[in-house]
Order: C-alpha cells, then sequence, then structure tokens
C-alpha cells in the first residue's frame, strides 16, 4: 500500500509577521509615501489582494511596525515599577533596555526615528514618543533632585542628549559581527552616566 503524497503547503512566509518584515525594510529603504502596495506585492511575489488578506490598507501596516518598537519602549517604562531604590537606577535601567529594544527591533524602531507626522499614524506615533520623553525628562529631574545628576544641566537637555545617543545606533549598528545587545547597552551607559553622574569626594 502506498502513502498518500504529503499535504502541499503554501507558500512559505507570507504570515503577517513576514509581511510586516518585509514593509518595514521597504518603508526604511524608500520611505513610507514611496512605497506602494504594488511594491510590497511585487517584493513579495504575491498578489496584493493577498497583503489584504492580512491588513486593510499600507496604513495599517505602518501603525503596527511603529507600535511594535513603541510598545518595546514602553515595555521598558513598565517595568520600572519593580525597580526598589533612587531614580538614576531606573534611569540606566531604562537606557539598557532601550538599547536592548533597538537591538533586538532595529528596521521598527529605525522607522519609528523616521516618522515625520505626515499622516494620522505618524502624528500618533510622534505623539506617544513625546509622552515617552517627558517620562524620561521627569526621571532625570529626580535624580537630580536627589543629588545623584549635576545640578548644572537641564534635565530636559540631559533626556535629549541621552537618547540621542542611543537613536543614534540606528545609523551605525549592524547586528552581524557587532558588540551585542547588552554589550551595547552597556557601553552607552558607561559612557552616558560617567559624565551625567556627581562624582564621590
Amino acid at each position: 500500500m502506498t502513502s498518500a503524497p504529503p499535504a502541499r503547503r503554501g507558500r512559505p512566509g507570507y504570515d503577517l509577521e513576514s509581511l510586516l518584515a518585509v514593509a518595514v525594510k521597504l518603508f526604511n529603504e524608500r520611505g513610507y509615501d514611496g512605497t506602494s502596495m504594488e511594491d510590497l506585492s511585487r517584493k513579495l511575489g504575491i498578489t496584493k489582494s493577498a497583503i489584504y488578506h492580512h491588513v486593510p490598507s499600507k496604513q495599517e501596516l505602518l501603525r503596527l511596525s511603529v507600535n511594535r518598537a513603541l510598545d518595546g519602549l514602553f515595555g521598558e517604562v513598565d517595568k520600572l515599577a519593580a525597580i526598589e531604590g533612587r531614580a538614576v537606577d531606573r534611569l540606566e535601567h531604562l537606557v539598557r533596555g532601550s538599547v536592548v529594544v533597538l537591538v533586538e527591533e532595529l528596521p521598527f524602531v529605525t522607522l519609528l526615528l523616521r516618522v515625520r507626522g505626515n499622516t494620522k499614524v505618524e502624528r500618533d506615533a510622534l505623539a506617544r514618543r513625546r509622552e515617552f520623553d517627558h517620562f524620561v525628562t521627569g526621571l532625570v529631574a529626580e535624580a537630580a533632585a536627589e543629588g545623584d545628576l549635576r545640578p548644572d544641566v537641564d534635565p530636559a537637555t540631559a533626556a535629549r542628549l541621552l537618547f540621542g545617543m542611543v537613536n543614534s545606533l540606528i545609523e551605525w549598528y549592524r547586528p552581524r559581527g557587532g558588540a551585542s545587545a547588552s554589550e551595547l547597552a552597556e557601553t552607552v551607559t558607561t559612557v552616558a552616566f560617567n559624565g551625567l553622574r556627581v562624582r564621590a569626594r
């Protein structure tokens, strides 16, 4: 008795996750406005209707992509509730965690940092970024008030400089052959906090 031939599988790799991976790659290469659903269908080798099986629009792909990065960052904020002690320790933890998010979700964070507010999705993403920045500024101010950070550095400026350093990683960091996420996070926090912390006398 001959066995039945194995069931044929559909063309692999066309679930929502892989669709997002291709979409965010094209958005980063060509810009969101410069990428069409036709471009996506050609890159994937599937019809546009197959894409619409997963998402209703290109804008939804953008929303899912930038929210991947934002949810990762706010996930690090949520972890701070479990950290006891001083604000500077929570701030260091947040910087480390943000570097790890950037490394692990590099294409999505890159896209987030490039949005300019041209669509409602982008404006919503920028609003969430401002919320994150406001939280960081408050944490810097709290750490300075506790005497752990230099009082001569404006908290809002310090927050921008801290995350300007973190965000600059998208311009040069490449996962292959580079430092691991934890090594990179340690380097960033060492460089940043050696300049910000009040030196022991």
